[in-house]
């Protein structure tokens, strides 16, 4: 039995603990927000929040979050409200959105470290999520929206 705690809320799960955080979270939670890609953690699409980090769910055995606190799509905002979310609709992000709850994910873990981040530094963070669809130019505009938004208190 393994215990964890997922958006707030503490689950006790029977899988073995080498099990992909991805797997519980989509398969023994209902979490399907987060996506499976690639399985290698190149993609970035199976990304969550470990204690506030950014990290690949997909190579994470749930052996590694015991104790911590994981946060996913789904635990984000409770009415979809976070401005990075609020952001991806303004700017009409989405194209496929197979992607995106990684990108929003990633986007959201950035700004939490770079509250004002320079296109550089939102390629260099964003780089390791990929879009089948090349919607890197509006991800970018988003994330300078959110940003000014969370600047001025838009953020609870």
């Amino acid at each position: 039995m393994v215990a964890l705690t997922v958006n707030g809320r503490r689950y006790e799960v029977e899988v073995p603990v080498d099990t992909p955080l991805l797997w519980v979270l989509r398969d023994n939670l209902g979490l399907t927000g987060t996506k499976y890609g690639c399985g290698r953690a190149l993609c970035g699409a199976c990304t969550v929040h470990v204690n506030g980090k950014a990290v690949r769910s997909c190579v994470t055995p749930v052996s590694a979050v015991i104790g911590k606190e994981v946060l996913t799509i789904e635990g984000l905002a409770p009415d979809a409200d976070h401005p990075v979310q609020l952001a991806w609709i303004a700017e009409d992000v989405p194209q496929c959105g197979y992607c995106q709850s990684g990108q929003i994910m990633s986007a959201v873990a950035l700004l939490a470290a770079n509250p004002r981040p320079t296109d550089a530094d939102i390629d260099q963070a964003m780089s390791a999520n990929l879009c089948r669809c090349g919607t890197y130019p509006r991800i970018r505009k988003a994330i300078h929206r959110a940003a000014a938004t969370m600047a001025a208190g838009g953020h609870r």
